[in-house]
């Protein structure tokens, strides 16, 4: 099959890591994939009701800039303005999949030549919105005629609800474990917890960064390893005695998950949460927040819906993150990818698997 993704940004976030990741397995099973990036990187935007800026130039190819999609053998494209994405953009394909609500709206007004329409859910997007109108844009994006897959349980049953009627496939998320990986290991010589630190609120490194702190008062030679983006003023304070490793290369980050004892996932509002399922591949015990899957996570048996973060990592009761909440032997039983014959997208039309010249 021809299949094409329209992918809102470049870049090293979860959900580019799902699309690359699904592109990337589509091709080894003999499919031809390509990725259009809609917003060159210089200009990637906050959130869904930030202004668009007109007119920006940028290279038509930006492979240097692909960042998860780097990684891919197949082709990724990059449009040289920040505009929708039309027909003359994409080629005829079998299907094409919608990846955030914004590129939903494109793709359901393209032609039928360009392929089965797919939107792609990977979270609910209106919690960034700062006024109605651009909620109920969002949410109706919902609505489109167009096949939904999600990640999580709980977005389809939130479209159920915004949208009756309408088949949502359930697709969770996997982790490639040839590259989150690591040797069975006791314990730390110092006590380690980690976390991915990010300037955003929803994020929850405020949280983390006071499960850590609780923690600490009791185990006081307790270590705190923490990667992701540089604190900002505008982002949560932090300590100035806890180094932060900087958007490490993506082979150092299997091993900053293997030298911890336990990792925290503090987000407050999540669609899925790769880095429950990437810690656990590496053989290190979550604790969370009932944010994404993380509730429906074997490992993970917190209560509550997606997003209700009680105190310092979920917990509201004085507990302290040094209680395992996820085995390390659960490295053999995270999702990976299904490797027997491929299975229709519900709604498409599949034919056989072939390349264009």
């Amino acid at each position: 099959m021809r299949i094409t993704f329209i992918a809102p940004h470049a870049g090293y976030s979860g959900g580019i890591r799902v699309i690359a990741t699904h592109a990337r397995r589509l091709d080894r099973r003999g499919h031809q994939v390509l990725v259009v990036v809609a917003t060159p990187a210089h200009a990637q935007r906050e959130g869904p009701t930030q202004a668009r800026r007109q007119g920006s130039e940028e290279p038509a190819w930006m492979s240097d800039k692909g960042g998860h999609f780097d990684g891919v053998p197949v082709e990724h494209r990059v449009l040289n303005k920040i505009r929708a994405v039309t027909d003359a953009d994409v080629p005829d394909a079998d299907v094409i999949v919608a990846t955030w609500w914004e590129t939903a709206e494109w793709v359901s007004s393209l032609s039928p030549r360009k392929g089965a329409k797919v939107f792609f859910i990977q979270g609910d997007e209106t919690e960034l919105c700062k006024d109605d109108r651009a909620r109920e844009r969002l949410a109706a994006t919902w609505r489109l005629p167009m096949t939904k897959v999600a990640v999580a349980g709980w977005l389809v049953r939130l479209g159920q609800q915004r949208c009756p009627g309408h088949e949502i496939a359930l697709v969770q998320n996997s982790v490639d474990l040839d590259h989150f990986r690591a040797p069975p290991r006791g314990k730390q010589a110092i006590p380690s917890v980690g976390m991915i630190f990010s300037n955003a609120p929803v994020k929850g490194a405020d949280l983390m960064r006071d499960a850590y702190r609780r923690a600490k008062e009791r185990i006081a030679n307790l270590r705190l390893v923490a990667f992701g983006d540089a604190p900002t003023a505008g982002g949560p304070a932090w300590p100035q005695d806890v180094p932060i490793e900087i958007r490490p290369a993506q082979d150092r980050i299997p091993s900053l998950y293997a030298s911890c004892d336990a990792w925290l996932f503090g987000t407050r509002r999540e669609g899925f949460g790769l880095p429950i399922l990437e810690a656990m591949a590496c053989r290190t015990p979550v604790i969370g927040t009932p944010a994404g899957a993380g509730p429906r996570s074997s490992s993970l048996r917190a209560g509550g819906n997606p997003g209700q973060a009680r105190g310092p990592c979920g917990h509201g009761r004085g507990d302290h993150p040094n209680r395992r909440v996820a085995g390390p032997g659960l490295a053999h039983n995270v999702p990976t990818w299904p490797t027997g014959p491929p299975r229709p997208i519900p709604g498409t039309m599949p034919r056989r698997s072939s390349r264009r010249s």
